[in-house]
């Protein structure tokens, strides 16, 4: 069992070392992303406050940017560092996210509230999903849904690039039906991405992983998680220009 989100893979678990002590469960690790989220919300009231006052929160939401990407890659290569490394990645990823946030907010007043209960409705949908069989992490599943991630990565970086060439692709900004229609594909991919996390987190448990790993299962989850929220953002945002 693989999965497309490249912090949250099943071979982590299988190469955490010697198994000593107290093992992982699913519900620890259902409480470790309450709780990283919680660290996301606390540190995003700051940036959002900043900006909604007219404040420069630019400092502080590349900081979160850079500080995110450092903590992001201790925990993945130091899995057992992730009881400290993941919630203060939570707390980077906190300033970038209430930054954004609050700046979509401005633009489009309410668009963060219901992108937030858009986002815990996909979650609860895909975990009803999965645990009532609905969804299942099959081989061919996972071979799909990790190509489309791929291909959306790709995309992606293709645009990035070519802006910095001072090229632009309006299909992805835009409030035409292409526009949206990219972004409904690129959140269903998001969606499915949890189906494959919850998966993994179940096998994780299941192989009796050390208890910091539930640290471990929740980063990557968060990882998902605000993928599909910014997503969420954007296509909320592509509605209201119309």
């Amino acid at each position: 069992m693989t999965s497309s989100n490249p912090v949250l893979k099943n071979s982590t678990f299988q190469n955490v070392g010697e198994l000593t002590g107290s093992r992982m469960t699913v519900q620890g690790a259902a409480m470790k992303t309450l709780a990283l989220l919680f660290l996301v919300l606390c540190a995003g009231s700051y940036t959002w406050s900043m900006v909604s006052r007219g404040d420069n929160a630019g400092p502080w939401i590349l900081g979160g940017i850079v500080g995110g990407l450092i903590s992001c890659l201790a925990t993945v290569f130091k899995p057992h560092w992730s009881p400290i490394s993941a919630p203060i990645y939570a707390l980077f990823q906190g300033l970038v996210m209430g930054g954004i946030s609050a700046y979509f907010q401005k633009l489009y007043p309410g668009i963060v509230l219901n992108a937030v209960g858009l986002t815990l409705g996909v979650l609860l949908i895909m975990l009803a999903s999965y645990q009532l069989g609905w969804l299942k992490a099959t081989p061919g599943f996972v071979r799909g849904v990790m190509c489309a991630t791929a291909a959306i990565a790709l995309f992606y970086l293709a645009s990035f690039v070519l802006r910095l060439f001072g090229v632009q692709m309006s299909m992805l900004h835009d409030g035409g039906l292409l526009s949206i229609g990219i972004s409904l594909v690129v959140v269903g991919v998001a969606a499915l991405n949890l189906i494959m996390d919850f998966a993994v987190i179940e096998q994780g448990a299941e192989q009796g992983s050390p208890l910091y790993m539930e640290w471990y299962a929740a980063f990557g989850l968060l990882v998902t998680l605000l993928w599909l929220y910014v997503e969420l953002l954007r296509l909320l945002s592509k509605f209201q220009k119309r």
